[in-house]
């Protein structure tokens, strides 16, 4: 870089930054982030994951965490902004905090804990990451270097899922302000701190934030099917590394005389029985490779041992290799197949090597084969546009030019699969949700399965309620299930 430009640079940076208190660390800090672009930001990138991701409509839950919530922004060392609590309509295990005090948990994660100071200790965690400043440092950080900004960093979990982040970077659909993104390692050991104080202040188990921290290690090895390292690129320490540092800590944290709201696993259970896990089928799911969605009213074929993600604005599919990629997504009303083909390809600007009609399950469409310019050089793009009744809707297939021949089979087979929902598809497509099942003396988890008609397979069972697959249960002992049910 030029030494003029360099001298420039560091002269806006000294106009625009300004000197804080860190109010956790009480030390003084240089942040691009003023207290009212940070209240700013929050409000956007709120109205955004309302938006993009959704929340659970559920008063009484809601009121619950808010409850919890509010009990520990009281003992924030940060009181300039002011908390505001939710749950994120998201199946993962999750829990993100953004600008401006808006703090989320996801259904899933409400699903996975066991207990309130295991919550307590979650939400305290993404408190921390508020009171802490982090967004701003984070910003100031990334001046000039950028920031990522992917929406499925946030699908993939805050609190240490870093597999299925890079996946959904890998499924192509890239959106967000730059305020929702990773934390640094630093940082959310920093957070896990402050949690575990605002914890045992408030009167919880700072412990909890142990709990969750293990259960959580296990269940990302349940769902990737291994145990990973952290390696230098890792944005997060891992949590099995978290919660040891975290169990180790928490007889040192002198409790606070509050009670618990939810007194004992039961009451507990109660707050969140009901919750959805896993997908909502309203809003497309998968089984295997076949995606069902009963609120449009069609299915698709992707192929068998391809990695999928289901999101409200696209579903995607990557193959093991990551070297071919699979988007379906909306391109607005029904019209003529061709006509939102030419809207799109001069949109994007992308090369069209060759073009023809189509007809795909029942429905007119289109489709071209083209060739695009990426940050990692030229992409071959196999597209194809269907006029549903619903709504114009675009496959999007993607790999390298020299790789497009060994792909094209494929890419035609998943677009050609799309169709009409069958009534017993239709059927099968029920949500699940939590339950609590009380054990007979002596049995084993799947006794209670079999007798029960728990949906979960039996290492999900396991890893939700904390116990081992081959634990024998205690007479009347509370296990969560889950099963189908509308409500």
């Amino acid at each position: 870089m030029h030494p003029l430009r360099v001298l420039i640079l560091l002269g806006l940076a000294l106009l625009l930054g300004s000197c804080a208190t860190n109010p956790v660390t009480g030390r003084q800090e240089l942040v691009f982030m003023s207290p009212e672009r940070e209240a700013a930001a929050g409000r956007d990138a709120a109205a955004q994951v309302e938006r993009e991701i959704g929340l659970v409509r559920d008063p009484k839950l809601t009121a619950y965490v808010e409850q919890i919530g509010q009990r520990l922004a009281k003992h924030s060392p940060r009181r300039d902004v002011a908390y505001r609590f939710f749950v994120a309509d998201m199946p993962e295990p999750n829990a993100f905090a953004l600008p401006g005090g808006y703090i989320y948990v996801s259904r899933g994660l409400l699903a996975l804990a066991n207990s309130e100071d295991e919550l307590a200790g979650v939400i305290g965690h993404e408190i921390g990451h508020v009171a802490a400043r982090h967004a701003a440092q984070r910003e100031t950080r990334a001046m000039g270097v950028g920031i990522l900004s992917v929406l499925g960093t946030i699908a993939a979990g805050a609190m240490g899922g870093a597999e299925a982040a890079q996946t959904v970077s890998q499924l192509g659909r890239v959106a967000g302000t730059g305020v929702i993104a990773s934390y640094g390692r630093d940082q959310e050991r920093q957070a896990d701190q402050i949690g575990q104080d605002l914890e045992a202040n408030a009167g919880w188990d700072p412990a909890g934030l142990a709990d969750f921290l293990t259960t959580l290690d296990r269940d990302g090895k349940l769902r990737t099917g291994k145990s990973r390292n952290p390696s230098f690129l890792d944005s997060h320490p891992q949590p099995g590394e978290r919660a040891s540092v975290a169990r180790a800590r928490a007889p040192e944290l002198p409790r606070g005389a509050e009670a618990r709201i939810a007194r004992g696993r039961k009451a507990f259970l109660d707050r969140v029985t009901g919750v959805m896990v896993g997908a909502n089928p309203e809003e497309g799911v998968f089984r295997n490779g076949l995606f069902l969605h009963p609120g449009l009213g069609f299915a698709i074929e992707f192929p068998p041992k391809w990695q999928t993600q289901n999101t409200r604005q696209a579903v995607g599919a990557a193959s093991p290799q990551r070297d071919a990629v699979i988007v379906f997504e909306g391109q607005g009303r029904t019209e003529n197949p061709q006509t939102a083909a030419q809207r799109w390809t001069q949109a994007n600007r992308v090369q069209v090597a060759r073009s023809e009609p189509a007809r795909i399950g029942g429905w007119p469409a289109f489709h071209a084969l083209a060739q695009a310019q990426s940050q990692q050089g030229s992409v071959a793009l196999d597209v194809t546009w269907i006029a549903h009744p619903k709504g114009t809707y675009r496959f999007t297939a993607m790999t390298a030019p020299s790789a497009y021949r060994n792909w094209a089979p494929i890419f035609e087979r998943v677009a050609g699969s799309f169709r009409a929902l069958s009534a017993d598809e239709r059927a099968t497509a029920k949500p699940l949700r939590l339950r609590a099942a009380g054990a007979r003396a002596g049995e084993t988890l799947s006794d209670l399965d079999r007798r029960t008609g728990n949906r979960w397979k039996l290492p999900e069972t396991a890893v939700a309620n904390g116990i081992a697959e081959d634990t024998r249960l205690q007479a009347g002992q509370l296990v969560k299930i889950a099963v189908e049910s509308n409500r």
